[in-house]
């Protein structure tokens, strides 16, 4: 079983988090939210706002495992409000364009920080050459 912890510069979060653990060719991402890496605090905004930065973030977690986000095949999304599904889907779809899109979960859950969303991700590293 092979293991690799995955952080990018600047990334916040404490030593005991890491943003994605890669394991037997498969990538587990840990929650991302719509936190500014500079000041390591929320960045409030829009549902629709909070949602491109926190899936920008999944971007480059992704990038960095060689994955992109045609190989996320589970997300799980948490919603402080609910009545924000529509403008947060909407935000969604625009980095989901493959034809099958991943299997989701979206659930109401209060969130740390006031942050208004926040996602976690499974995705299947393709065969390096070797």
């Amino acid at each position: 079983m092979k293991r690799r912890i995955l952080k990018f510069d600047g990334q916040p979060g404490s030593p005991h988090i890491s943003a994605g653990l890669e394991i037997d060719g498969w990538l587990y991402l840990s929650g991302q939210g719509p936190l500014d890496f500079q000041t390591r605090k929320p960045v409030a905004g829009t549902i629709e706002t909070e949602t491109k930065l926190t899936l920008e973030h999944i971007r480059l977690v992704l990038e960095r495992a060689g994955c992109s986000f045609a190989d996320v095949v589970k997300c799980t999304c948490y919603l402080a409000d609910l009545t924000d599904f529509a403008g947060f889907n909407a935000t969604y779809q625009d980095f989901f364009t493959t034809p099958v899109p991943p299997a989701r979960t979206t659930i109401q859950a209060p969130l740390l920080g006031g942050i208004k969303v926040e996602i976690d991700a499974i995705a299947k590293i393709p065969q390096r050459d070797v």
